[in-house]
């Protein structure tokens, strides 16, 4: 397991996968350790996968300061591991909260990515937040699942402030709730560090017109993929933050929640392979 040195000294863990190329992942949650990304559906088959343990997530050092678990802050930690690495550019996978940590990163250091991939990544960092009301609209595609019943009443109460988080309402965020599934999400409480999570959106962390501004310049290709069923983002959001790249292609995986490569691993990892290996993309990203 590589590790490395951040500009404050606090040392941070990555995991490499696959074989291929280098893809550096930034895992969501927000700050859940990258272990709950397994290969991204097969996509190491392609890519090597460099996984990165946010600071205080997985096998990385918590911080001498709190207050650096803030998502802006956390550019750093990405541009230290591109330097670790060696690379003059990047390709780069953000999933989730990790995609408002991947575009504050193509914002400040442009020239350093080479393709940008988005996946279910509510944008944050452009201050297009998914809203309860998006996330019941998703919730009511599912009214045929036999676990519905028990499960919106939850979700809607949570949404409102008016309940605690229940575990009945885990089957929303994935496509398909199966066996596979529920072990992916009872993994979750284990993997995050929610003192970190709870200051990761914290107030400073976006400045959504200057970051808008900046990935307006972007020349580096960005792929945008959306969950057909997922609530944060609901594809029409995806769409909208799309449009805010000037090479941005977006995609909507069928049937797909928001961990969309244990949903459909073959149509996932194929999709993103053919956006990070088109020919025409490193000349772009040239431009």
């Amino acid at each position: 397991m590589p590790t490395f040195s951040a500009p404050d000294g606090t040392r941070l863990a990555y995991h490499l996968r696959g074989e291929g190329a280098p893809l550096v992942v930034l895992p969501g949650g927000p700050m859940r350790a990258s272990a709950y990304l397994g290969d991204l559906g097969g996509l190491d088959r392609h890519r090597r996968l460099v996984l990165l343990d946010l600071r205080g997530t997985g096998t990385s050092e918590a911080p001498a300061d709190p207050a650096s678990y803030r998502c802006d802050r956390l550019v750093d930690d990405v541009e230290a591991l591109r330097r670790e690495l060696g690379a003059d550019r990047i390709d780069l996978l953000g999933h989730s909260a990790g995609g408002s940590l991947a575009m504050l990163y193509a914002a400040r250091h442009p020239e350093r990515v080479a393709r940008l991939a988005l996946i279910t990544a509510t944008p944050w960092a452009l201050g297009m937040p998914a809203t309860p009301e998006d996330r019941l609209a998703a919730a009511r595609l599912r009214a045929d699942e036999p676990w519905f019943p028990e499960a919106f009443p939850a979700f809607a109460g949570w949404l409102a402030g008016e309940r605690d988080h229940d575990p009945a309402v885990l089957p929303f965020f994935y496509g398909r709730w199966d066996a596979a599934a529920a072990a992916h999400a009872a993994r979750d409480e284990t993997e995050t560090n929610e003192e970190a999570a709870d200051r990761y959106h914290s107030e400073g962390a976006y400045d959504p017109p200057a970051t808008r501004a900046a990935l307006a310049r972007l020349t580096a290709p960005v792929l945008v993929l959306a969950g057909e069923l997922d609530g944060g983002p609901r594809p029409a959001l995806a769409h909208r933050a799309g449009a805010v790249f000037p090479h941005a292609e977006c995609v909507v995986q069928p049937g797909a929640g928001h961990y969309p490569w244990l949903d459909d691993p073959e149509w996932f990892a194929d999709r993103v392979d053919a956006f990070l290996s088109a020919p025409d993309a490193a000349a772009r990203a040239h431009r």
